[in-house]
């Protein structure tokens, strides 16, 4: 049971269409989550997690399976989400692999093998970071391997403190232990979806009112009590740091929403960059009618 990807830009309608393809399946399909943010439990209206009720009895896999003070890392994933792949393809099902995380999706695609960790190295540039700030550090990595720094946000501390890690110990430049586009892992279709920028950006903008008006502050707050403040993961996810910067400035919450939008057009972009050099992937509109036949027509052509 080959494996289907849908993958692309954040708001273009992945969720949605994974549930067509699967219905177009008979439901004889299982869905697998490739957004690192839906892992947690109660972080449901800023990552626009599908409610139980609107999954269409199919059953997802990857979801709230972290709580918001637990990390979350690619080789965990990498290893979990694979165990669901080949439990649902034994099964006589065909997984769907569904989201926008673009180091998760490549990690599990192209059996990525992940460099050593070494917990002195680490924990000497976690404490740098705390020294000299994370914007400091940014400048360090651009020192040591400009590449990684043009690569990784300059507010992203973790990343940068593990590419430093990495090029320490290797003795070579980050990318050099990227995932290397090959043949897909399972023979994995991989369609992606997106649109016309404007369009979208029409949409981010509608995706992101409606989280504020469905209750994204008060989410956030009640997370509070859950310990997402200690999360080096979630309490950075789009629109919950937003958010928590906002209540820290001693506002409402309210004002996150313009920053909220500017962060999730930017990552976009880092989206479209990254998947776009995949020449794996076969693009459909997201604003087109018909893409669950689409989608299914590249599926059964795949070798």
């Amino acid at each position: 049971m080959r494996p289907l990807a849908i993958v692309g830009p954040t708001g273009t309608g992945k969720s949605q269409l994974a549930l067509d393809v699967a219905e177009r399946l008979d439901g004889e399909a299982e869905i697998v989550n490739a957004d690192a943010m839906q892992f947690y439990r109660g972080m449901d209206i800023g990552t626009a997690k599908l409610p139980v009720e609107q999954r269409r009895g199919i059953p997802h896999h990857q979801l709230d399976v972290l709580d918001v003070t637990a990390t979350a890392t690619v080789a965990r994933y990498q290893r979990d989400a694979a165990a669901d792949v080949e439990a649902i393809a034994s099964r006589g099902k065909v997984p769907i692999l569904v989201g926008g995380s673009m180091l998760y999706i490549q990690s599990l695609l192209d059996d990525w093998s992940f460099p050593a960790t070494d917990p002195a190295v680490r924990a000497k540039w976690e404490q740098r970071l705390g020294d000299i700030g994370v914007s400091a550090l940014h400048a360090e990595l651009a020192e040591r391997d400009p590449a990684a720094a043009a690569s990784i946000l300059a507010t992203d501390g973790r990343r940068i403190v593990r590419a430093l890690e990495v090029v320490e110990l290797t003795g070579q430049p980050f990318a050099a232990s990227a995932p290397v586009i090959g043949t897909p892992r399972w023979d994995t279709a991989i369609i992606g979806l997106d649109c016309e920028t404007g369009l979208l950006d029409q949409r981010l903008a509608q995706r992101t009112e409606t989280m504020f008006a469905e209750g994204l502050v008060d989410e956030v707050i009640g997370l509070l009590d859950r310990g997402l403040r200690d999360g080096v993961t979630a309490s950075r996810a789009l629109g919950y740091a937003q958010v928590l910067d906002d209540l820290d400035a001693g506002g409402t919450g309210a004002a996150a929403r313009e920053p909220t939008f500017i962060g999730t057009r930017r990552y976009v972009r880092r989206q479209r960059s990254w998947f776009r050099r995949d020449h794996r992937i076969h693009w459909l509109d997201a604003a087109a009618d018909g893409n669950d036949e689409a989608a299914l027509r590249q599926w059964r052509h795949v070798s």
